[in-house]
């Protein structure tokens, strides 16, 4: 920094100087009855300049001192209350950047995991197409292949989109109950396969949410459920509807989860000890399950019992949208 710059900062102090350097002429003038000593005022006039260079110089010696300090990121005094105030500032600006930092990173490292454990996932079913490639094609478990394949792709495109939710969703007043058919339906093979019997406990239930990402919850949630069921087993659909909300209940009889695993199993990639059992299990399905609940004013929540059962619940609240309560006012 040059002195020439240093003193464009510091032209309040200058404008300061000669206010009242002309203020004491004025008032010595006035004071002395109308005689004026010229000699005597350029005498203080330059005293006064020699002690306000004295002070530019070293407050610039001060200031270019801090600057060094600064660069080589040294512990310095600060010039002035603005000055501890901004450096405060820059501390905290600097500790938010971090975090940002942070958790782009663990954002990326959570997407690279969900990479390699789908490429994992969709490489058994493409394994078995190739097989069947080379025998007499059985068509059943084509079709129950290419299931497997579309599914991992909708749980990749529906984890890519969770950051960009807010731009794709629509929410209105729809039927959990013909939902959880549809995707009971999609799942036919499977259930036909294992032999594991659906018993739908319920006609209809309206909720208010969006249709396409509430088939994709429940979908994630019996895709669990036929996983870990075995052979011959049930599961078992059904709502229950309270003055503070509405639940929609999915209950199998299969392996269950362990109550040391059960407070867990809706994180990121975790898989416990039923993930252990099958290498196949990931931890994404319903990790995206409830994030998308969240993301839509619901929750899901599970309880379970080691080669008992596993039910979870969907927990809608009550239709609260004046909107929606109005057009179905108007409809009735």
């Amino acid at each position: 920094m040059t002195f020439l710059r240093y003193l464009a900062y510091e032209k309040q102090y200058i404008y300061l100087y000669l206010i009242s350097f002309l203020l004491v002429a004025a008032v010595f003038f006035v004071g002395s009855s109308g005689s004026f000593d010229l000699e005597t005022l350029i005498y203080a006039l330059i005293l006064s300049i020699i002690l306000l260079v004295c002070f530019f110089i070293y407050r610039f010696q001060k200031i270019s001192y801090v600057i060094q300090q600064i660069e080589n990121a040294e512990d310095y005094s600060y010039l002035s209350i603005e000055g501890e105030y901004l450096q405060t500032y820059i501390y905290e600006l600097k500790n938010r950047h971090i975090r940002e930092i942070n958790k782009l990173q663990d954002k990326q490292k959570e997407h690279y995991d969900f990479i390699v454990s789908w490429f994992h996932e969709i490489k058994t079913p493409i394994a078995v197409l190739r097989l069947l490639q080379q025998t007499d094609i059985d068509y059943n478990s084509l079709r129950e292949e290419l299931a497997k394949i579309e599914g991992f792709v909708d749980q990749a495109l529906y984890y890519a989109k969770l950051d960009s939710f807010n731009q794709d969703y629509d929410i209105q007043n729809c039927d959990i109950v013909q939902i959880t058919k549809e995707a009971v339906k999609s799942h036919a093979k499977t259930f036909f396969s294992k032999k594991i019997r659906i018993n739908i406990q319920a006609e209809a239930l309206e909720v208010q949410s969006d249709p396409k990402w509430l088939q994709f919850i429940v979908n994630q949630l019996l895709t669990n459920s036929l996983k870990y069921t075995k052979a011959g087993g049930e599961i078992t659909v059904s709502v229950v509807e309270t003055s503070q909300e509405k639940q929609l209940v999915i209950r199998d009889n299969g392996i269950g989860i362990s109550a040391k695993d059960l407070p867990r199993i809706f994180n990121r990639g975790f898989t416990g000890e039923t993930g252990r059992k099958y290498p196949k299990s990931t931890g994404m399905g319903l990790y995206l399950a409830q994030s998308l609940s969240n993301k839509l004013g619901h929750y899901i929540s599970c309880t379970s019992e080691v080669n008992a059962y596993t039910k979870f619940i969907i927990h809608f609240p009550k239709d609260n949208d004046p909107y929606l309560i109005m057009k179905k006012t108007h409809n009735e």
